[in-house]
Formats: C-alpha cells, structure tokens, sequence
C-alpha cells in the first residue's frame, strides 16, 4: 500500500499550520489511522496536542534540515506504519530537497501545497523572489491568504500561470473568504468586440485565453507578435508570441499561440510583426484536445521594441 507524503511549503506565518488544520487535514482523502506530522518550523499558531490527539497525529519537530534523513523517515516507517505523512516544511529550505528525498519504497509525495501571506507578498516578491517562486513552481494547490484591495492578484495568477500553469491558485481576503477572479483583473476591456492589446499586454492576454478560452472566441486580438514557424509545422500556420520573463533572466521563454494563415506562405524566424487574429477554440488536428488557435486577419511589419520581454508583474 502507497504512503501518501503531503508537503506544505511557504514563509514563516504564512499560515500553513492554519491550511493543514481547516483544509488538508478535512479532506475526504485522509485516511483513518496514524498521521505523521513533522513541523520544520513554529509560527504565530501551532495545533494543540488536543487537536492532534483526536486526528491520530504524532507531531516531530526538526529544527535542522539535515534531520530530515533518509534513517529518519525510514525509522518513522518502521515504528508507526503511517496512513499518510504530513510535512510543513520550511520555507527559507530548498524545496527540490524534500521532493527528491530518498523516502521508504512505499512513500509518494501526492501533493505539495504552498501558503503566502498577502500582507508581506509584495515585500517577498521584491526582496527573496527567486526562492519564493522556487517554492511555488512545484505546487498543486497555492492559497494567497490575508489580502486587503492592495494586492496585485492579477498580476501574481498571471506569473504563477506561467511559471507553473497547473497549479489552482486560490485567494482569500482578511476573514478567509476565497476572493473570485472578476473581469476587472484585466488591463484591457474584455468586453470589446476587437481587443487591441499594449505591448505588455500580451502576458496578461496569453495566460487569460488559456485559462478562460472563451471570453475570447470570435473576437479580434490586434498585438505586436514575434514571428517563429518552429519545426515540423505546415506553412500554412505560424506561431505568434512574445518571450516571457516570469522570474529572472533565467526564466525567459517564448510562449505564443498557433495561427492559420490564409495561404501558404513564408517566413523570416523571429521577425516583429503586428498582427490582427481571430481567436478560435478547437482541436489542431482531429486526435488532440481544443486549444486556442488563431486566424491571422492582417499582418504588417513593425520595428523591434526596445525590451522584447514581456514582464509578467
């Protein structure tokens, strides 16, 4: 039987000891019997050992990370036989560490979680970035908690969806009531029959069209695209994007949708063009899944801007 190994990253009062008592440890997957709890750091609020009594969980407490061994885990195994194990790991720690730990043959990390307070999102972000996306990159679930009208949560759904497009982000305001995504998160009127997008707009767009594909069906998206046919593709299509910065200089990839042209035609690589497209929604070929695909409506040279990146917050 697979052991189920749970890991909760994120700052010191993120709230992650909050998340495992009101969300992880109330989900339907729990299973009965022994949970393991190692807590690699103590916050604002810890479970009392009343709450933990009654859930079957035997806390350990690791203040180095080099406690968190192989010997360590595999002594755990061997003297409780654990239903599931739950790590609130540190956040100031190599996350890669414990996801590549050498855990016993029947342990499987089945979710990583990450906790952000967003009173101290913006002072992370500009100070410690590389390690607080570092954390988030691998996360399934990431709950941005505490957040007052000040938080840019559009442009932090924006980065995350590129850095790591899988992950459910989910925020809360001070009470811990989860705040919906609204159209006003957007910094162009979606409403409009045909969307001229700022040459920083484009991010914002891209990641959009692919969470949300049909705001957008039938509208007209005018922006300034990089002009790629990567290999294998048909001249009768063309890729238009940007290069997308989501972290640092390290973190620089082009993203861009597929697009008909009217006929075959071709094209000189990485030439800046502007571009009116028709945005569609549906399978490339007959066995693939639907995916936005544009219809390009114009097409004229532009010149190179001066930053080719587009800068996700």
């Amino acid at each position: 039987m697979t052991t189920p190994v749970y890991v909760c990253t994120g700052f010191l009062n993120s709230g992650k000891t909050t998340f495992i008592k009101d969300t992880l440890m109330n989900q339907e997957w729990i299973e009965d019997g022994i949970t393991i709890y190692v807590r690699c750091e103590s916050g604002e609020f810890e479970l009392s050992e009343e709450y933990r009594k009654a859930k079957g969980m035997i806390l350990f407490e690791i203040e180095d990370e080099e406690e968190l061994s192989p010997e360590f885990f595999a002594k755990l195994e061997k003297e409780h036989k654990p239903a599931q194990v739950i790590i609130e790991y540190n956040g100031m720690w190599d996350l890669y560490e414990i996801i590549d730990k050498d855990f016993p043959k029947n342990w499987e990390i089945q979710g990583v979680f990450s906790t952000i307070n967003g009173e101290t999102m913006d002072l992370y972000l500009k100070n410690m970035r590389n390690l607080m996306i570092g954390q988030l990159i691998e996360s399934e679930l990431i709950v941005v908690n505490r957040c007052n009208d000040t938080v840019d949560r559009s442009g932090f759904r924006r980065s995350m969806r590129v850095s790591n497009p899988q992950a459910q982000i989910i925020f809360e305001d001070p009470e811990g009531n989860i705040i919906p995504q609204t159209d006003e998160d957007l910094p162009y009127d979606i409403n409009a029959d045909e969307i001229v997008l700022e040459d920083q707009d484009f991010g914002v767009w891209y990641v959009d069209a692919f969470e949300n594909p049909e705001r957008y069906i039938g509208k007209e998206i005018s922006f300034l695209a990089q002009i790629m046919r990567p290999q294998g593709m048909p001249a009768t299509m063309i890729m238009c994007g940007r290069q997308i910065m989501t972290c640092c200089a390290d973190d620089v990839e082009y993203f861009g949708y597929p697009t008909e042209l009217p006929a075959a035609a071709s094209i000189e690589q990485n030439s800046w063009m502007n571009v009116t497209v028709r945005f569609e929604y549906k399978s490339p070929k007959k066995w693939m899944q639907k995916s936005p695909v544009l219809k390009l409506l114009y097409l004229e040279r532009a010149n190179q801007p001066e930053d080719e990146y587009v800068y996700l917050v």
